[in-house]
């Protein structure tokens, strides 16, 4: 892959950084700590990293112009850097996504595809150095509390320390209707306390209060919202069900989509039973209830690195997952290769590099968060990587970036997002084509027309050209879906 010469534009930015840390940072650690505390502000010479992940995050939130919904801790954090409005996940589930984004090897070159597929005993997955491993070979410490991995498959022994899991298990409510099916919502009559992302915030915070001699990469993974959607009465009164609104959704839209894309979103299971209960507005009342939640456990971390002594010194980087459907194409949860799924949330904050308030258009996914990490950190490139660091986005948001954005699901499915088209093709060779300027809710399918057929030629120089086999076909189970972890 072609490297960039950005070392000129680097190096500036990491004096700019020194400067701030090591320099303004200073002067306020000698008045407010002891001695030694200074002394070790003084040996960080590296970024330190908040490495922030939130599961089944989509791209609901109000910096992002939903409006519905309140997060006022991640417009906190729009606020202070650099946020991505087209992020694509690798893949949507879970397990793969995740593999991709700590590897930099796509699903197609690992065979990752799903949940089913252990990273762990994976031989390609297992052969290049995940982000926290490097990191730890380049001197970093990297310690870790919450959902990094897909949980029955994380792996603390990459880490220096990995807080233990914790699970909330029968928690209290004053009802016990858990909502429909595999949809499980309700709220919880209990306080943000005893829930597993606020202890998840807990040690982050306290990581940050700590002395530390050397950089440090602090990986804080968030569950929620992942399901169930259960949490505190509180955020779920902060919606009033009369004020719900649906998402957009088409009677019939997937009549023009190949049968390859309905049997993947398993077309007629959950939402057919979400519509018949008449609960569609509960459950999208739940979802955002739930990503609330999740945004107050943000801003204690977010408090905490403001009053600690690494504010000026830290890059935060924020990404989720997948993305999630709720309706949308008849359609709820991920698993397929639309927007909906596939588009989630990243944000930077990059002291000395970022302009607080900056949006960045450009399609980009998730392979790109190792190379730019590494860069910013100065640290050599591995090889294996199949992303490309977006520093020059994090220096100009609307630099020229030719790349589109690319997502697998299962062995043989793609889709190319670009900043006008989606593209998608199934192992078939079944595909869909949808124009964003004139549909952004992907509601008409424009593969079959001939007017596009030199759209979709370059939009399929873009599709992997290595398609590994799946070592779990022929594996599937009815619980392959639900994700329960």
């Amino acid at each position: 892959m072609k490297r960039l010469n950005r070392k000129p534009r680097l190096e500036a930015f990491r004096s700019r950084l020194h400067r701030l840390a090591p320099g303004l940072a200073l002067s306020v650690i000698v008045l407010a700590l002891p001695a030694h505390a200074a002394e070790s502000s003084r040996q960080t010479q590296k970024p330190n990293i908040l490495f922030i992940a939130i599961d089944d995050l989509r791209d609901w939130a109000h910096y992002l112009g939903y409006e519905q919904i309140q997060t006022p801790n991640l417009d906190r954090l729009a606020a202070m850097g650099e946020s991505f409005t087209h992020a694509y996940c690798a893949a949507p589930a879970c397990n793969p996504s995740r593999t991709a984004l700590l590897t930099g090897l796509r699903p197609s070159t690992t065979g990752v595809y799903s949940n089913r597929v252990d990273w762990r005993k994976n031989p390609v997955a297992q052969s290049v150095p995940t982000i926290p491993v490097y990191f730890r070979e380049h001197g970093y410490v990297a310690n870790a509390s919450g959902k990094i991995y897909h949980e029955s498959q994380r792996d603390a022994s990459e880490w220096d320390d990995y807080a233990p899991l914790v699970k909330l298990r029968n928690p209290p409510s004053d009802t016990q209707d858990r909502g429909v099916k595999s949809i499980k919502f309700r709220p919880l009559s209990c306080d943000d306390d005893v829930m597993p992302d606020y202890l998840t915030a807990t040690y982050v915070s306290e990581e940050l209060a700590k002395e530390h001699d050397k950089p440090f990469l602090l990986g804080c993974g968030f569950y929620k919202p992942h399901l169930p959607w259960e949490v505190p009465q509180k955020y779920y009164d902060l919606y009033p069900l009369e004020d719900i609104e649906l998402p957009p959704h088409l009677e019939g839209d997937l009549d023009d989509v190949p049968a390859a894309g309905v049997a993947m979103a398993r077309h007629g299971s959950d939402h057919k039973k979400i519509v018949n209960t008449g609960r569609w507005k509960e459950a999208v009342r739940a979802y955002l209830a739930t990503t609330t939640f999740v945004d107050a456990q943000l801003g204690r971390v977010l408090d905490a690195l403001e009053q600690s002594p690494y504010k000026d010194n830290t890059i935060i980087v924020l990404w989720t997952d997948h993305g999630w459907h709720l309706g949308e194409k008849e359609h709820w949860k991920k698993f397929t290769l639309w927007e909906e799924s596939t588009r989630s949330q990243m944000l930077w904050v990059v002291p000395g590099l970022t302009k607080p308030g900056s949006t960045c258009q450009r399609t980009v996914d998730f392979m790109d968060i190792y190379p730019t990490l590494c860069e910013l950190a100065g640290l050599p490139l591995p090889e294996h990587l199949e992303g490309r660091s977006l520093c020059p986005l994090l220096e100009n948001p609307d630099a020229d970036w030719p790349w589109p954005a690319i997502t697998t699901h299962e062995f043989g499915n793609h889709a190319v997002r670009t900043e006008q088209w989606r593209y998608i093709r199934y192992e078939d060779g079944s595909e869909e084509l949808y124009d964003h300027e004139q549909d952004p809710n992907e509601w008409e399918n424009l593969a079959g027309d001939p007017q596009y057929n030199t759209i979709k030629e370059e939009l399929k120089k873009w599709l992997p050209a290595t398609n590994v086999p799946d070592p779990s076909a022929g594996k599937k189970s009815a619980g392959d879906h639900d994700d329960e972890e």
